[in-house]
This record gives C-alpha cells, sequence and structure tokens, in this order.
C-alpha cells in the first residue's frame, strides 16, 4: 500500500462553450474554451473515520449516505482508489465551488476532475492525462450517460478546443487579447428541452431549419480564425449573428434577450448566449478593461445574479 501524506489538493476550472451551440448536434463545430474565472478545488485530508467523508455545498456527511444527485463524484473517488489500490476509507473531501451548477460551465466534469487530482496527490502518485481523463468520462457518464469527453478535456485543460462530433478535439491558441464578461441569468438551462425542441424544429421544416445550422457551423470556422489573428471585433460581430440564429431556432428566452440586450448597449463588441440556452449563461466581448467593467455593470443592473470577467490572450 502506497504511503498517503496528510494532505492532497486538486483544482479544476469552468469552460465555456464560445460558438457552436446546437449545431454541433448535427454535425456541425463548435468551439470551447477553458474558463479559469471559476474553479472548483477539492482538499482531501485523513481522518480517523472509517468511512469516507464528504463536504461540500450540497451535502456534509458521510459518502456512502450521499444522495444519489452525487452519483458522478462517488463513482470519481471510488474508480480512482480501486486505480490506486487504496481502501474506501479514513479520508475526508472537502469541495469548494465557484463553479454554478446546472449552467453550462462543466460543473461535473470540473469537481471530478478537482477530487481525481486531489486523491493523486494525496498519495504521491503521478497522474498523467490519459488517466484524468479516462477517470473523469467515467465519472461523467453517470452524469450525462454518454459524454463527448469535451467537459473533462476542457476543465482539466487550458487551451481551446475546436470539436466535431465524434472526431478528435483539436486544440489551437487563444491569440485573442480581449475580455469576456460572462454573465448568469439565475435560470436554471434547459438544454435537454432546447435540444428536443431544435430537433422537432428540424424534422418538421428541414429546409428551413438546416440552413442555420449550416451558418452557425460557419460561423464558428469563422470564428476561430479570428480568435488565432487577434480579431476581435470580428469575432464580436460572429457572436451577434450567431446569437440571431439561436434565437430563430427558439433555444434564447426573455432573460437571455434582455441581458444581450443591455450588453450590447453598454458597448460590447457582441453577445450571445452560451450552452444550452432558455436560461444558463451569456457571453459578451469588448476590448477594454473598463468597457468590460461597464458592461458587468449594466448586466447587473438589468437582472444578472452573477458576472465574471475574464482576460483572454494575456493583454
Amino acid at each position: 500500500m502506497i504511503e498517503p501524506i496528510s494532505v492532497g489538493r486538486g483544482q479544476a476550472t469552468g469552460k465555456i462553450i464560445l460558438m457552436g451551440e446546437h449545431a454541433v448536434v448535427y454535425g456541425e463545430p463548435a468551439i470551447a474554451i477553458p474558463f479559469p474565472a471559476v474553479t472548483i478545488d477539492a482538499l482531501i485530508e485523513s481522518t480517523t473515520q472509517p468511512e469516507i467523508e464528504l463536504n461540500c455545498y450540497f451535502y456534509q456527511g458521510l459518502l456512502s449516505e450521499a444522495p444519489s444527485s452525487l452519483g458522478n463524484l462517488k463513482v470519481a473517488i471510488e474508480k480512482t482508489l480501486v486505480t490506486l489500490k487504496q481502501p474506501m476509507s479514513h479520508l475526508k473531501l472537502t469541495i469548494h465551488s465557484t463553479v454554478p451548477a446546472e449552467r453550462g460551465m462543466g460543473s461535473s466534469a470540473a469537481v471530478a476532475v478537482s477530487t481525481i487530482r486531489g486523491l493523486y496527490d494525496y498519495f504521491k502518485v503521478p497522474l498523467s492525462t490519459e488517466k484524468l481523463l479516462n477517470l473523469t468520462n467515467l465519472a461523467e457518464s453517470v452524469a450525462h450517460g454518454n459524454p463527448s469527453g469535451l467537459d473533462a478535456a476542457m476543465t482539466s485543460g487550458t487551451v481551446p478546443l475546436y470539436y466535431v462530433k465524434n472526431q478528435p478535439f483539436q486544440p489551437f491558441d487563444l491569440q485573442l487579447k480581449a475580455y469576456l464578461i460572462v454573465a448568469d441569468t439565475g435560470i436554471t438551462g434547459q438544454t435537454r428541452a432546447a435540444v428536443a425542441d431544435v430537433a422537432a424544429l428540424y424534422q418538421a421544416n428541414p429546409l428551413a431549419v438546416q440552413p442555420k445550422i449550416t451558418a452557425l457551423g460557419d460561423l464558428v470556422k469563422k470564428s476561430k480564425e479570428a480568435i488565432e489573428r487577434n480579431l476581435p471585433v470580428e469575432l464580436g460581430a460572429y457572436m451577434n449573428q450567431a446569437q440571431q440564429l439561436l434565437s430563430e431556432l427558439t433555444v434564447s428566452s426573455p432573460e437571455l434577450d434582455r441581458l444581450i440586450a443591455a450588453a450590447n448597449t453598454a458597448g460590447a463588441l457582441g453577445a450571445k448566449l452560451t450552452g444550452g440556452g432558455r436560461g444558463g449563461c451569456l457571453l459578451a466581448l469588448t476590448t477594454d478593461i473598463e468597457m468590460a467593467k461597464s458592461i458587468e455593470s449594466a448586466l447587473k443592473n438589468n437582472g444578472a445574479t452573477m458576472t465574471w470577467i475574464y482576460q483572454m490572450g494575456g493583454n
């Protein structure tokens, strides 16, 4: 048995879908970026308790008695300890999170990544990227059934990914020197319902819907080039065009529309929803920190429950 140290620590970031929501379901590309403005930190400590203790926002107590909603975390712990050949005992896991749940920021993957990293750190065992992703995806299969692996890669990585369904992820450089303002509507995203409704629209009128899907895919390709060439004005325009198409596909909401209008009125280069839509979060883009703060203020004044500013590209 490996001799443990007294404390282990692990961290993961959030993730953002920058472009390509919904169209990615139909084979078009999407762009995801790590979002280090929000994080999950896991602390592993020795304890005299013969079982594993868990302390997080949703639950405090024995892991064996944790609610089913934490099933992905249970699997992350169990599979990691089996891999490490360690018993399910004498450990306390404390999780601190600033990643909002059910907002499309990869919270379930991030909690798995941070926990797995924390356990490997506790037992002083090197952790390869391949092993981390494999264990995280085992946990994600509980949360999401058949995960693409995107959330696992994003919440553990540091570079943007260009993603096409059933194809390998393509990392690329984040050359864009800009600020991304992210705001929470305060409403849980309705990804499952939104995806189903887009599918129903497509089935009812494919000749009308397919051009919108194709156009969204084209905007993703243009956005990748804008990011690589540091063209924030162009990217902002692509974001606005994408939001219009997503609205036409019925996946926006009055709350999102109000906040996006407020961001654009305040001077954003572009703004759009992120993730499944019908709630959740939105993105706004600018190149100036003072403008970012002004946009953030406008979003708060128009009902955003939480906001974050992320400096992209190392201005």
